[in-house]
């Protein structure tokens, strides 16, 4: 069975996408760049700061369904500027158990919506 889930903690996506889907095994995640919610500006920052609010916003997201970060399977992450990796890499690490982290993929992708740093996307096993 296939769900399309719309957070309580985000406004609904006025693009052709559902923010959450889940299917019978999984959360499917749509990438995530650091916002102001309910209003969903981009708050921008340095790359460690939009890290942080991304994976903080994940939180609520799963937390939501019933699920926790020790749940997420896989992330991908993408940066404007893979000169930041080490940074996002540091925030990132504060949000996942040591030995315990998903598998990731990043790349650099260019341009984020609204000038985001990075944008994160990611898969959460039920």
């Amino acid at each position: 069975m296939i769900q399309y889930f719309q957070p309580e903690c985000m406004p609904e996506s006025i693009a052709p996408f559902t923010q959450v889907v889940v299917d019978d095994h999984y959360a499917h995640l749509a990438g995530l760049v650091a916002a102001d919610f309910p209003e969903g500006r981009a708050v921008l920052g340095d790359v460690a700061a939009e890290t942080d609010a991304v994976l903080r916003q994940i939180k609520r997201i799963l937390g939501e369904l019933g699920l926790s970060m020790g749940q997420v399977v896989r992330t991908d992450v993408h940066l404007q500027d893979l000169e930041d990796f080490d940074a996002m890499d540091a925030a990132y690490r504060r949000h996942f158990r040591p030995g315990c982290y998903p598998a990731r993929t990043t790349t650099r992708s260019g341009q984020l919506f609204g000038n985001s740093q990075v944008e994160i996307t990611c898969m959460a096993a039920k």
